[in-house]
Protein backbone atom coordinates (compact mmCIF):
# COMPACT_ATOMS: atom_id res chain seq x y z
CA UNK A 1 0.00 0.00 0.00
CA UNK A 2 1.34 3.38 -1.02
CA UNK A 3 1.66 6.07 1.66
CA UNK A 4 -0.78 8.98 1.75
CA UNK A 5 2.04 11.44 0.99
CA UNK A 6 3.18 9.42 -2.05
CA UNK A 7 -0.42 9.15 -3.21
CA UNK A 8 -0.91 12.92 -2.97
CA UNK A 9 2.41 13.53 -4.73
CA UNK A 10 1.43 11.15 -7.53
CA UNK A 11 -1.89 12.97 -7.94
CA UNK A 12 -0.07 16.31 -8.05
CA UNK A 13 2.00 14.96 -10.95
CA UNK A 14 -1.17 13.85 -12.74
CA UNK A 15 -0.42 10.13 -12.38
CA UNK A 16 -3.61 8.27 -13.35
CA UNK A 17 -2.73 5.28 -11.16
CA UNK A 18 -2.43 7.50 -8.09
CA UNK A 19 -5.68 9.24 -8.95
CA UNK A 20 -7.41 5.87 -9.30
CA UNK A 21 -6.05 4.74 -5.92
CA UNK A 22 -7.18 7.96 -4.24
CA UNK A 23 -10.63 7.60 -5.79
CA UNK A 24 -10.88 3.94 -4.79
CA UNK A 25 -9.72 4.75 -1.26
CA UNK A 26 -12.22 7.55 -0.57
CA UNK A 27 -15.13 7.38 -3.03
CA UNK A 28 -17.37 5.03 -1.02
CA UNK A 29 -16.91 6.97 2.21
CA UNK A 30 -17.58 10.24 0.40
CA UNK A 31 -20.62 8.74 -1.33
CA UNK A 32 -22.20 8.42 2.12
CA UNK A 33 -21.58 12.15 2.62
CA UNK A 34 -23.03 13.03 -0.80
CA UNK A 35 -26.10 10.86 -0.18
CA UNK A 36 -27.03 13.05 2.78
CA UNK A 37 -27.37 16.03 0.44
CA UNK A 38 -29.18 14.35 -2.43
CA UNK A 39 -32.53 12.77 -3.10
CA UNK A 40 -31.33 10.07 -5.47
CA UNK A 41 -28.32 7.81 -5.90
CA UNK A 42 -27.59 9.28 -9.34
CA UNK A 43 -27.55 12.79 -7.91
CA UNK A 44 -25.04 11.70 -5.24
CA UNK A 45 -22.90 10.04 -7.91
CA UNK A 46 -22.89 13.29 -9.89
CA UNK A 47 -21.78 15.16 -6.77
CA UNK A 48 -18.97 12.64 -6.18
CA UNK A 49 -17.77 12.82 -9.79
CA UNK A 50 -17.76 16.62 -9.72
CA UNK A 51 -16.04 16.65 -6.33
CA UNK A 52 -13.26 14.30 -7.44
CA UNK A 53 -12.64 16.42 -10.53
CA UNK A 54 -12.18 19.37 -8.14
CA UNK A 55 -10.02 17.26 -5.81
CA UNK A 56 -7.65 16.29 -8.62
CA UNK A 57 -7.65 19.85 -9.93
CA UNK A 58 -6.92 21.34 -6.48
CA UNK A 59 -4.65 18.63 -5.02
CA UNK A 60 -1.70 21.00 -5.38
CA UNK A 61 -3.31 23.22 -2.72
CA UNK A 62 -3.37 20.40 -0.15
CA UNK A 63 -0.58 21.24 2.32
CA UNK A 64 -1.09 18.45 4.81
CA UNK A 65 -2.16 20.80 7.60
CA UNK A 66 -5.25 18.65 8.10
CA UNK A 67 -5.95 15.02 7.37
CA UNK A 68 -6.46 14.23 3.69
CA UNK A 69 -9.88 12.68 4.32
CA UNK A 70 -11.05 15.89 6.07
CA UNK A 71 -9.83 17.96 3.11
CA UNK A 72 -11.60 15.66 0.64
CA UNK A 73 -14.80 15.67 2.73
CA UNK A 74 -14.81 19.47 2.77
CA UNK A 75 -14.67 19.52 -1.03
CA UNK A 76 -17.49 16.95 -1.26
CA UNK A 77 -19.66 18.96 1.17
CA UNK A 78 -18.97 22.22 -0.70
CA UNK A 79 -19.76 20.54 -4.02
CA UNK A 80 -23.01 19.18 -2.57
CA UNK A 81 -23.89 22.64 -1.21
CA UNK A 82 -23.25 24.21 -4.60
CA UNK A 83 -25.47 21.56 -6.13
CA UNK A 84 -28.19 22.32 -3.54
CA UNK A 85 -27.81 26.06 -4.07
CA UNK A 86 -28.46 25.62 -7.77
CA UNK A 87 -31.74 23.87 -6.90
CA UNK A 88 -32.88 26.14 -4.05
CA UNK A 89 -34.76 28.51 -6.30
CA UNK A 90 -37.15 25.61 -6.90
CA UNK A 91 -37.46 24.94 -3.15
CA UNK A 92 -37.27 28.28 -1.34
CA UNK A 93 -36.27 28.35 2.30
CA UNK A 94 -38.99 29.03 4.83
CA UNK A 95 -38.52 31.96 7.18
CA UNK A 96 -38.72 31.52 10.95
CA UNK A 97 -42.15 33.18 11.15
CA UNK A 98 -43.67 30.47 8.96
CA UNK A 99 -42.72 27.49 11.13
CA UNK A 100 -44.29 25.96 14.19
CA UNK A 101 -41.55 24.73 16.48
CA UNK A 102 -41.96 21.34 18.07
CA UNK A 103 -39.69 19.65 20.55
CA UNK A 104 -40.08 16.08 21.65
CA UNK A 105 -37.57 14.88 24.21
CA UNK A 106 -38.28 11.26 23.26
CA UNK A 107 -37.10 11.88 19.70
CA UNK A 108 -33.49 10.88 19.24
CA UNK A 109 -31.57 10.40 16.02
CA UNK A 110 -29.47 7.76 17.74
CA UNK A 111 -32.53 5.47 17.67
CA UNK A 112 -32.21 5.04 13.90
CA UNK A 113 -29.85 2.87 12.00
CA UNK A 114 -27.86 4.73 9.35
CA UNK A 115 -29.77 3.49 6.29
CA UNK A 116 -33.17 4.34 7.79
CA UNK A 117 -31.96 7.78 8.80
CA UNK A 118 -30.43 8.41 5.37
CA UNK A 119 -33.71 7.51 3.65
CA UNK A 120 -35.62 9.84 5.96
CA UNK A 121 -33.15 12.69 5.41
CA UNK A 122 -33.45 12.21 1.66
CA UNK A 123 -37.23 12.68 1.91
CA UNK A 124 -36.84 16.14 3.48
CA UNK A 125 -37.45 19.25 1.36
CA UNK A 126 -34.17 20.54 -0.11
CA UNK A 127 -33.74 23.48 2.28
CA UNK A 128 -34.46 21.39 5.37
CA UNK A 129 -32.21 18.62 4.14
CA UNK A 130 -29.27 20.95 3.57
CA UNK A 131 -29.58 22.76 6.91
CA UNK A 132 -30.14 19.51 8.82
CA UNK A 133 -27.02 17.96 7.30
CA UNK A 134 -24.87 20.99 7.97
CA UNK A 135 -26.07 21.47 11.55
CA UNK A 136 -26.73 17.97 12.89
CA UNK A 137 -24.20 15.96 10.93
CA UNK A 138 -21.40 18.28 9.80
CA UNK A 139 -21.43 20.34 13.01
CA UNK A 140 -21.85 23.82 11.53
CA UNK A 141 -23.39 26.57 13.67
CA UNK A 142 -26.53 28.36 12.48
CA UNK A 143 -24.39 31.45 11.91
CA UNK A 144 -22.00 29.48 9.67
CA UNK A 145 -24.92 27.93 7.79
CA UNK A 146 -26.49 31.35 7.28
CA UNK A 147 -23.24 32.69 5.84
CA UNK A 148 -22.65 29.61 3.66
CA UNK A 149 -26.18 29.56 2.21
CA UNK A 150 -26.74 33.33 2.21
CA UNK A 151 -29.81 33.08 4.45
CA UNK A 152 -30.63 34.50 7.88
CA UNK A 153 -29.77 32.67 11.09
CA UNK A 154 -33.49 32.55 11.83
CA UNK A 155 -34.15 30.79 8.55
CA UNK A 156 -31.42 28.28 9.35
CA UNK A 157 -32.96 27.62 12.76
CA UNK A 158 -36.46 27.29 11.31
CA UNK A 159 -35.28 24.91 8.59
CA UNK A 160 -33.53 22.78 11.20
CA UNK A 161 -36.61 22.77 13.44
CA UNK A 162 -38.81 21.88 10.50
CA UNK A 163 -36.42 19.08 9.50
CA UNK A 164 -36.50 17.67 13.03
CA UNK A 165 -40.30 17.84 13.08
CA UNK A 166 -40.54 16.10 9.70
CA UNK A 167 -38.04 13.44 10.78
CA UNK A 168 -39.98 12.99 14.00
CA UNK A 169 -43.19 12.46 12.00
CA UNK A 170 -41.43 9.95 9.75
CA UNK A 171 -40.04 8.17 12.80
CA UNK A 172 -43.51 7.91 14.35
CA UNK A 173 -44.92 6.52 11.09
CA UNK A 174 -42.10 3.95 10.90
CA UNK A 175 -42.69 3.05 14.53
CA UNK A 176 -46.42 2.51 13.88
CA UNK A 177 -45.62 0.35 10.85
CA UNK A 178 -43.13 -1.71 12.85
CA UNK A 179 -45.54 -2.01 15.77
CA UNK A 180 -48.39 -2.94 13.44
CA UNK A 181 -46.31 -5.67 11.82
CA UNK A 182 -45.25 -7.06 15.19
CA UNK A 183 -48.86 -7.80 16.20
Amino acid sequence: MISENDLVEGCRKGDRGSQRQLYDLYSKKMMAVAMRYSKFDQEAEDIIQEAFIKIFDKISTFRGESRLDFWIKRIVVNTALNHQRSKLYLFPMTDINDVTFTEDSDFSLSDFNFKELLKMIQRLPAGCQTVFNLYAIEGYTHKEIAEELNISEGTSKSQYSRARALLQDQFKKEEKLSYGQAK
